[in-house]
Order: structure tokens, then C-alpha cells, then sequence
């Protein structure tokens, strides 16, 4: 793995995990499988396959005093901040050219802070693989899809191409990606057995994915340059806000990938959730004979089907089912499982009205 680096993109909001998860404390800094918190997870895989000294992690400042806590040993340099959330593209251009500086010639593996791996030791294979395709064919992006095992609206998808020759993995040229498509077009791509779900993590090339910056998105290119001009310079942190100011909200999916026609899909098959609901987090617990996951000390009877988390204070639930109830010291949600992704909406009416 010379001349690898990681890249762990640990910026998000995380509003469907309320009321766990806050707008200053979100989905990536809880403990949500074991003890251990997303971003720690996340960590500890990557560092299988790389130093210390080669993992990066791009934050806002916000969040900035949360890795440090969690993760100490983090080498403070290798903290990268924005100014502000500007979606994926600007965040990634701005780490490529934080590694660029340090290494012109680095391979970067690119992850979200907040998604489960139920196989890390698949996963090391899978990266190790992505990176010697990336290493023997420079000019390729890779991306990692996950086979679907329903019709999900929650994810893009990928239609994969012609296969690529790998010895360790299936890989693909890309034919298409889609947006998260709705209920009849999910179960055609579904049904079709052509497509991934597009799990957001990347491998590639740090010059050649900022000439694909230069090519496709000229003006978050020009911006980023500045700062890279102000690296190692009593003027890096004045720069970068000023930059940001002009760099607008753009992903890296739209703003590059879908329109570059050297984009490779490697089959993830490392038990990948992005736990992007209360009701993932239920279907991949253990569960009682009743159907429930149960964290904490309720009271509960004539209960199924449901997941439930209380803290210090009693509570108690009679004959219900399928639902989530997630109970704090100063916030409870109860919904239905099968409403779980609205928790988003809630969450946002709450930031709204200035309760949280």
C-alpha cells in the first residue's frame, strides 16, 4: 500500500438519528454497534491498511474539538477543516490538494465516517485490490457499489458495464448512475440485476482526480488553488475562508462522476449499511423472540417487532408493534418503523424552531 493515504469524510449532519444524534453532536460520533462510535469504527479499518501518519480526516471546525476527543492520536495536521458544508466535491478538493502538497503521487481511499462494516477483514481485501486497479490504470476513478437486496428509493445507483478482469473482486466499467430513483424505478433496477447501490466510497488517483476538478468543475478548481498556494503559510486558514465564500454546494457524484467516462464499480461484498435509519439499525440487530431490539431497562409487554431504547428513566410500552422508540434524558421518539426516514423532517422542523 505505498504511497496510500485514507481519506475520511466526517462532516455530516446526521438528522435521522434524533434525538441521539444533534445538530452539534451527530450520527458519526455515536455508539451505535458496541462501544465503539462510528468514526472509531471507521478508523480502526482503515488503519489495517495504512499508518497512522497517512489517515486524513476533513471536518467542519464545529466538529473539529469531537475528533480530537475521540480520536487522539489523530496527528493534528491531518485534521482538515472547512469553513463550511459544501456537500462531497468541495470537500474531497479540498483534502486532494491538503495530500497533493504532502504527496503528488498519492493513491487516496475515500470514506464516509457514519457507514457500517460487518467484514472489515473483506473490506481490507476489496480496498487493497481498488488500489492496485487505480495503481496499474492512473487514469480510472473507482467506486465501490453494494449488491441490493431489495428495492431501495434511499440510494443511488450504479449500472454496471463491462467486466473488468480483477483476481480478488468483481469489477465493472460504469454504464450509468442514478439518482435515488422512486418506488416502480427502484424495483426495475432491483429486478434487473444490473445495479449497485452506490456505497460513497472512492479510490483514485489525488492528480487525477483534481484534473477531473480542473475539467469539470473549473470554478471550485480555481478556488481551491488558492488555498493550495497559501499551504504551509500564516495565511492558510484567512485563505480558505475567503475561498469558500465563492466554492458553491456540489457532490462529487454529479459535479464528476456521472460525467466521466473512466469511472470503475468494484463489488463491495463486505456487509455494507450506511445506517441511514432507526429501522436499518433494527434490521441488522440481534432481536429477542419477539421480534424486538431492546437497549436500556423498559418495561414492555405484548411488544413485537419493535426497536427500543430508554436511558435512566422509567418507561413502559404495552401492546404495540413495529415501532421506534428512542427515549434521552430531554427528547423521546416514538414513530413507526416504516416511517423511520421522516425522523429527518423532524429533526429539521426542531432546528427550525430553535427547541434542540
Amino acid at each position: 500500500m505505498e504511497n496510500t493515504c485514507a481519506l475520511i469524510m466526517a462532516g455530516g449532519g446526521g438528522t435521522r438519528f434524533w434525538p441521539k444524534s444533534r445538530q452539534n453532536f451527530p450520527k458519526q460520533f455515536l455508539s451505535l454497534f458496541g462501544k465503539d462510535t462510528m468514526l472509531q469504527m471507521t478508523a480502526n479499518r482503515l488503519l489495517k491498511l495504512i499508518p497512522t501518519e497517512k489517515l486524513y480526516i476533513v471536518t467542519t471546525l464545529e466538529q473539529k474539538r469531537l475528533i480530537t476527543r475521540q480520536l487522539p492520536w489523530m496527528p493534528p495536521g491531518n485534521i482538515i477543516t472547512e469553513p463550511a458544508a459544501r456537500n462531497t466535491a468541495p470537500c474531497i478538493g479540498l483534502s486532494a490538494i491538503h495530500i497533493r502538497h504532502r504527496n503528488p503521487d498519492a493513491i487516496m481511499v475515500v470514506c464516509p465516517s457514519d457507514h457500517l462494516i460487518l467484514n472489515s477483514e473483506r473490506f481490507t481485501e476489496i480496498i487493497q485490490s481498488g488500489v492496485r486497479l487505480v495503481r496499474e490504470n492512473p487514469h480510472i476513478l473507482v467506486t465501490i457499489g453494494i449488491e441490493p437486496t431489495y428495492s431501495s428509493t434511499g440510494y443511488g445507483y450504479i449500472q454496471k458495464g463491462k467486466t473488468i478482469t480483477n483476481e480478488t473482486t468483481k469489477a465493472y466499467h460504469v454504464r450509468t448512475f442514478a439518482e435515488k430513483p422512486d418506488v416502480d424505478t427502484a424495483k426495475k433496477f432491483f429486478e434487473s440485476k444490473e445495479f449497485f447501490w452506490n456505497s460513497g466510497i472512492f479510490i483514485w488517483h489525488v492528480e487525477t482526480i483534481l484534473n477531473y476538478f480542473q475539467e469539470l468543475l473549473p470554478d471550485i478548481y480555481s478556488s481551491l488553488l488558492l488555498v493550495y498556494d497559501a499551504l504551509d503559510t500564516k495565511k492558510l486558514n484567512q485563505v480558505t475562508d475567503t475561498a469558500y465564500e465563492q466554492i458553491y454546494n456540489q457532490s462529487i457524484d454529479y459535479g464528476i462522476l456521472e460525467k466521466c467516462s473512466q469511472v470503475v464499480v468494484m463489488d463491495g461484498d463486505f456487509g455494507w449499511s450506511d445506517l441511514g435509519s432507526w429501522d436499518e439499525i433494527y434490521k441488522i440487530s440481534s432481536k429477542d423472540e419477539q421480534g424486538n431490539v431492546i437497549i436500556g431497562a423498559p418495561l414492555v409487554k405484548d411488544v413485537r417487532n419493535s426497536y427500543i431504547e430508554t436511558s435512566d428513566r422509567t418507561v413502559g410500552i404495552i401492546g404495540v408493534s413495529d415501532l421506534i422508540v428512542v427515549d434521552t434524558n430531554d427528547s423521546l421518539l416514538i414513530c413507526k418503523r416504516d416511517l423511520s426516514q421522516d425522523v429527518k423532517w423532524l429533526a429539521g422542523q426542531i432546528r427550525q424552531k430553535s427547541i434542540e
